[in-house]
């Protein structure tokens, strides 16, 4: 609506402009046409004083200023005559106007104008009377000089004015007012129309397509009509039928699946526990076996400590998956935390691994079970992807945060593989060969308890130059975290890019 009034006054002012314009430019080629034809056939007349002896000067001057009244063929007038400045050093006896007009209704410039051309001049004037002092009339002055035997020079300046032209205009003005009124009404009705037929269905089908994004599956629109947004409610509505259906199947086929994998990882427990104490006895005794039968049960136990720790990540996953996941809470120094699962990966063993905690003590409110389990995904991952050249533990802390950076010099991950770093069972590299046969849910369940604790984990990696794995955690639970003690790009990389995964990443 807005636009349509401004671009209405715009249009409408253009052509308002451009009539009134062409008006005032018809009238005033038609007064200087008159005017020239005036002048004309007054110097004739006063030519004819000379040798006629029917004319006299008097009468001549008098009709001149009775022209108006004696031509009834031409349009009304007044006429000013006025002495030039040579001339009105002698005399000024012919000098007058019609009907009382004061003689200064004509500028000054004008008569410049008209004794410096010999053809008629023209220009927009305001006509004043004597004896009627309110009263001011627009008209169109158009000028000549004449000469009045036997020497005199006199200017002739006869005035047409604009009444009727003005009238003209105003009509003209208040019909494109109207019409301005008429068309902006008919947009307001036919924006009300569009609106009506188009928006207010479409914002309508906006609404219920949030609330179905928001989880309301029942949510359907109203079918009304047969047109076009009829259809499309039609089609809305199957298509919010068949969406309905497929997250129907799939929340069933995931809870089977959870189940499944609870039922399972529960129900190989049992089992399991028979077949270590078994192979527990065989591994007691290898010393008295042979050297095929001995190394066959300690990869047996080895064996069975890996099938262990899969069924222990397979029930932790599925805890999550269930949302029975709890924290308990206790305040916990993390740096003897982190010291300890350090001592049982080995890690020192490795070349050039280095830690690095300044403070003495970073004390903490968190699950340490949780925390351990955390930082022992990440330095094993660490370890198993460094190629002996280097693993980088740190420690920091802040007000409220406490940060703890696990960086290795290896093989590194790319942006590809970036996508999928923290995917159940997924390996950037299924073929390479690690130190510790890991399950690939590692990654997975510390980004879950990172998650647990309102905490952040990022990653950043490059092919070539390593990873680098960060977690920032609150001191105490609830408390949002303002600040990260340690960066998740390393010093050594300022300008490379980082993938971040914190507690909004799903």
């Amino acid at each position: 609506m807005l636009i349509s009034i401004i671009v209405t006054a715009i249009v409408g002012t253009l052509l308002y402009q451009k009539i009134g314009n062409g008006v005032y430019r018809e009238k005033s080629n038609a007064a200087t046409s008159e005017a020239q034809s005036l002048v004309d056939y007054t110097q004739s007349q006063l030519d004819a004083t000379r040798y006629r002896t029917d004319i006299s000067l008097e009468k001549v001057i008098r009709g001149i200023f009775k022209a108006s009244e004696v031509s009834p063929t031409t349009s009304v007038r007044e006429t000013i005559m006025l002495a030039t400045p040579s001339t009105a050093k002698f005399s000024t006896v012919f000098q007058g106007s019609s009907n009382k007009v004061l003689l200064s209704t004509i500028p000054q410039s004008l008569r410049t104008q008209v004794r410096k051309n010999f053809f008629s001049q023209s220009m927009r004037v305001k006509i004043r009377y004597s004896n009627r002092p309110g009263v001011v009339i627009d008209a169109i002055a158009v000028g000549r000089v004449v000469g009045i035997p036997p020497s005199s020079i006199y200017e002739i300046y006869y005035l047409f004015p604009l009444t009727q032209q003005k009238q003209l205009i105003s009509l003209i003005r208040g019909w494109m007012l109207g019409t301005a009124l008429v068309l902006v009404l008919m947009i307001a009705l036919i924006t009300w129309y569009v609106v009506r037929k188009v928006v207010l269905p479409v914002r309508e089908v906006a609404e219920v397509a949030a609330k179905l994004t928001e989880g309301d599956l029942d949510r359907r629109l109203v079918i009304k009509g047969e047109d076009e947004m009829g259809r499309l409610a039609i089609s809305f509505n199957e298509m919010a039928l068949s969406m309905q259906q497929q997250i129907s199947r799939l929340e069933n086929l995931s809870r089977l699946q959870q189940r499944f994998v609870s039922d399972v990882s529960h129900e190989l427990r049992t089992p399991l526990t028979t077949i270590r104490m078994a192979s527990q006895l065989i591994y007691d005794s290898r010393d008295s076996l042979d050297a095929a039968t001995s190394r066959s049960a300690e990869l047996l136990i080895a064996q069975i400590d890996r099938f262990e720790m899969l069924l222990t990540d397979l029930l932790e996953v599925s805890r999550f998956d269930a949302r029975a996941a709890i924290l308990e809470t206790k305040e916990v120094d993390l740096k003897p935390l982190v010291l300890k699962v350090v001592d049982q990966l080995q890690a020192h063993d490795i070349k050039e691994f280095s830690f690095v905690a300044p403070d003495a003590e970073y004390q903490a409110l968190v699950d340490d079970r949780r925390i351990e389990r955390i930082v022992r995904n990440l330095v094993s991952n660490a370890i198993d992807h460094s190629e002996n050249k280097g693993v980088v533990v740190t420690l920091a802390q802040s007000e409220h945060e406490i940060a703890i950076g696990v960086r290795d010099y290896g093989i590194g991950f790319t942006e590809r593989d970036s996508e999928r770093l923290f995917d159940r069972f997924w390996r950037a590299d299924p073929s390479r060969s690690r130190l510790r046969g890991g399950t690939g849910l590692g990654l997975a369940i510390a980004l879950d308890d990172t998650k647990l604790h309102q905490g952040l984990l990022k990653a950043w990696g490059r092919p070539g130059y390593g990873a680098h794995f960060v977690v920032t955690l609150p001191k105490n639970p609830g408390i949002p975290i303002t600040s990260e003690p340690i960066s998740s790009i390393p010093s050594d990389q300022p300008s490379t890019p980082f993938v971040e995964f914190d507690i909004d990443d799903i």
